[in-house]
């Protein structure tokens, strides 16, 4: 029997790219958008394969009950819709805020519209929730030579403590979402990635790291930094990601958190590789020497779902290829 899903936050970065992935697996899919009228983000949505598989509704996180429609006789939820907020509405850093406008202008936002959303899996009877959160809930305060996504949470109160709102929202999203599913039997699992890569599915995206730096690289602009840091990130092509997504929902026995990662490289090496894959971008000023250590993490769990991943220069190859065809398109 055909399996239905819901999307919420479908014309997001994650969101889309979950419904093109799902839409060509042969599900049948409803996606929730703020203005599921807003035809800016809607028409590309709607010509991905199988679309005519889409059913689009709008719903706001702020109204549990704007989310009951969609999720009508659903197989699953995905939740795509918490991505990182890094200014309140008044367009204050987060960094910047006292506790207080913290925790009530960035951290709320992101739990409570979450709750929100599970209220109204609970009153569809919905068995199977699947979040999109990030690794910035999974670094603990001491010093660990290998992140494992069952023992290692960040402490909420010190990223609270640091100004580090955005991270601690993830951090408490999570906790009060696996309580919210302990409770109500509800099987979650929480995929926690950084650093996406692939293709340009909408223009919108372009607002994006690493798509903006990367669309400036190919265009002669500045890259990310100036100086590059000796430090790391980790990343994940987008559609990978999906595909993870889709194969823990397609396990009965998957629950908890899962890396939505590939790995985690030096910022040195990330840019000594857009260097060939661009030879004559402007290029950063690189340290004498680089000290720090990329994060180390164990992929058991990731590698069970059963997705082989691409590599960095595959994923970044893919990822020039899609802007440079966005921006040809744009000259014409």
């Amino acid at each position: 029997m055909t399996k239905k899903i819901c999307i919420v936050g479908v014309t997001g970065l994650v969101g889309a790219n979950l419904a093109k992935k799902a839409l060509s697996k042969g599900y049948l899919v409803n996606g929730t958008a703020r203005n599921a009228s807003d035809e800016d983000k809607i028409k590309y949505i709607k010509n991905f394969p199988n679309s005519q598989n889409l059913t689009l509704f709008s719903a706001n996180m702020n109204n549990s009950e704007t989310f009951d429609e969609a999720l009508a006789d659903v197989d699953a939820l995905f939740i795509c819709c918490l991505i990182p907020i890094y200014k309140s509405t008044e367009g204050i850093p987060a960094n910047q805020l006292s506790e207080e406008e913290g925790r009530s202008k960035i951290l709320a936002p992101t739990v409570e519209g979450c709750l929100n959303i599970l209220h109204s899996a609970k009153r569809n009877k919905i068995r199977n929730v699947l979040i999109c959160s990030s690794t910035a809930s999974t670094n603990p305060n001491i010093h660990i030579e290998e992140k494992n996504e069952i023992d290692h949470w960040s402490d909420e109160s010190t990223q609270i403590k640091n100004k580090k709102f955005t991270s601690a929202a993830k951090t408490v999203m999570e906790k009060r979402a696996i309580k919210f599913c302990e409770e109500n039997n509800i099987r979650l699992c929480i995929l926690l990635p950084t650093g996406l890569y692939g293709e340009l599915l909408i223009p919108g995206h372009l607002r994006h790291n690493p798509y903006a730096w990367l669309d400036r690289l190919l265009n002669g602009g500045e890259p990310r930094h100036a100086i590059c840091p000796d430090d790391s990130i980790s990343m994940i092509h987008t559609e990978d990601l999906a595909e993870l997504f889709l194969n823990a929902f397609e396990c009965d026995s998957c629950e908890g958190r899962f890396f939505g990662v590939y790995e985690s490289l030096h910022w040195e090496d990330i840019y000594k590789e857009c260097e060939r894959q661009i030879p004559d971008m402007i290029t950063p000023k690189y340290l004498d020497t680089k000290s720090a250590k990329p994060t180390a993490f164990d992929f058991a769990r990731r590698d069970s779902l059963g997705v082989k991943l691409r590599d960095f220069p595959t994923m970044l190859s893919q990822t020039l290829d899609s802007l440079k065809k966005y921006q040809s398109k744009k000259i014409k």
